[in-house]
């Protein structure tokens, strides 16, 4: 694999973490520990950590992402799905993050309603299975899955930053469909 680049950045819910490799975000997350989000790569793209360095400043590939990161904590919560991704695993799991992309933000999904857009209705395991072995969050949005009692469930990074984002989603496609926003005043 080539160089690897990463970067972080300040968000309201803490440290955020990006690596890219060319134009693609192939790990992410609420820590300033890349070895933490190089560990979570598939052993067939992960890089060696001395091959992941910080950002140069013309990475179009990562301004890119940092910019949707920033651009989705401005209210734009659909911005990080516009960057290409590339996690590496089996056929359902792969096919589950690409459902996981189309998940609209302010309307998280059960784990069954999951498993069964990734055609798999009887997977629901599988499917938490993706959500768990996600390397690329907020890109691949596993934190719009609920368990089927509408309880928040696992997110690596924590439930509180779970809750704040679909918080803050839930506001923005309030907003989108004509409802006033309401803006917390810091």
């Amino acid at each position: 694999m080539n160089t690897c680049h990463f970067s972080t950045m300040n968000t309201p819910d803490g440290p955020f973490t990006i690596i890219v490799s060319g134009d693609a975000v192939i790990a992410s997350g609420w820590t300033a520990a890349v070895d933490e989000l190089v560990a979570l790569i598939h052993p067939d793209m992960r890089p060696a950590l001395d091959d992941v360095t910080g950002a140069e400043p013309d990475s179009p590939g990562m301004q890119a992402a940092m910019d949707a990161v920033a651009a989705h904590y401005d209210g734009h919560v659909d911005a990080p799905r516009s960057i290409p991704v590339r996690q590496h695993s089996g056929p359902f799991r792969e096919q589950a993050w690409d459902v996981l992309r189309d998940v609209a933000a302010g309307g998280p999904i059960t784990y069954t309603e999951f498993a069964i857009r990734a055609g798999r209705p009887a997977a629901v395991r599988a499917a938490a299975g993706a959500c768990a072995q996600n390397a690329a969050a907020l890109f691949v949005p596993c934190h719009r899955i609920l368990r089927s009692d509408g309880s928040l469930g696992g997110f690596r990074y924590g439930l509180e930053i779970k809750r704040a984002l679909l918080d803050r989603e839930a506001r923005a496609a309030r907003g989108a469909s004509g409802t006033k926003m309401v803006r917390a005043v810091e």
